[in-house]
């Protein structure tokens, strides 16, 4: 059976039965019809997934892989801040009337410094290092920028990875302030998951482990229902990931180069609406 199916359950199981509630405040999310969208929470949840051993998503209900890939490629690819350069409409909500969603995600990634070694932005350094540098203990980018949230849309969930290399093996720690089980968790994985293949794949490394660390990890009250019935539906194997060998650079990936091998699923019916 999948692990990821299994973190996936045990948290759910977690958080419903042992988090708790947001009711007696006024919250900021809301549902479409206005109506205040709470939660029940469990702090500082911490899951290990070894990327050796599996591709770790979801079969339990499924995970549109190729999207996840998209907005991934959108942030540290393309480093772009506007809707206009994604396929999904996930993040149009938070868009102004250009399609931007302010200095937030991919802007951060793309903004440059200046190091002994010459011009970098936080993706190009990150790379640098793992070709030139790879135990250092400074590999990591961070684009929760203070100076600049107010001009952010969405202030940043997933907000810094940090790198590590042992044994020859690309690790990952993902730190999220705030994770929507059902909408976001395992797309989360799978993302993170695959930036590290990539970087692993470009460095000359192998895949080690993604480490994520959940500070707020809720489940919305109008998603229990559908939270409760995914946990009860059959588990499959985890499938193969392919990834196209031919790819030496990582600004040259493309969704293409990704592929599950027998991903085999429960269909996701239900429409999940999302908090804004």
């Amino acid at each position: 059976m999948s692990f990821a199916d299994q973190v996936f359950i045990e948290n759910c199981k977690q958080i419903l039965e042992n988090g708790s509630w947001d009711t007696e405040f006024n919250v900021r999310p809301r549902w479409h019809d206005g109506t205040p969208a709470h939660t029940v929470k469990q702090f500082a949840i911490v899951n290990r997934y070894d990327l050796q051993k599996e591709f770790p998503i979801l079969t339990i209900r499924k995970t549109f892989f190729k999207s996840a890939i998209d907005e991934i490629l959108w942030i540290w690819q393309k480093k772009s801040n506007n809707v206009k350069d994604l396929k999904s409409h996930i993040w149009d909500s938070w868009a102004d009337e250009s399609g931007s969603i302010g200095k937030a995600y991919g802007y951060q990634l793309g903004v440059k410094s200046v190091y002994p070694e010459g011009e970098f932005d936080q993706v190009d350094r990150v790379i640098y290092d793992l070709k030139h540098n790879p135990n250092s203990r400074r590999i990591l980018t961070n684009i929760y920028n203070f100076a600049d949230l107010h001009e952010m849309h969405l202030y940043p969930c997933a907000y810094s990875m940090t790198f590590n290399v042992k044994d020859g093996k690309l690790n990952g720690i993902l730190n999220q302030r705030s994770n929507d089980m059902l909408v976001a968790n395992n797309w989360n994985v799978v993302q993170y998951s695959i930036l590290i293949h990539m970087l692993a794949q470009i460095s000359g490394l192998k895949v080690g482990e993604l480490v994520h660390v959940i500070s707020d990890a809720h489940i919305y009250d109008r998603h229990i229902p559908i939270v409760k019935k995914i946990i009860e539906n059959p588990q499959y194997k985890a499938p193969i990931l392919k990834i196209n060998p031919e790819v030496k650079n990582f600004y040259d990936f493309k969704v293409e180069d990704f592929e599950l091998i027998d991903y085999n699923c429960t269909p996701l019916e239900e429409k999940i609406e999302v908090a804004v």
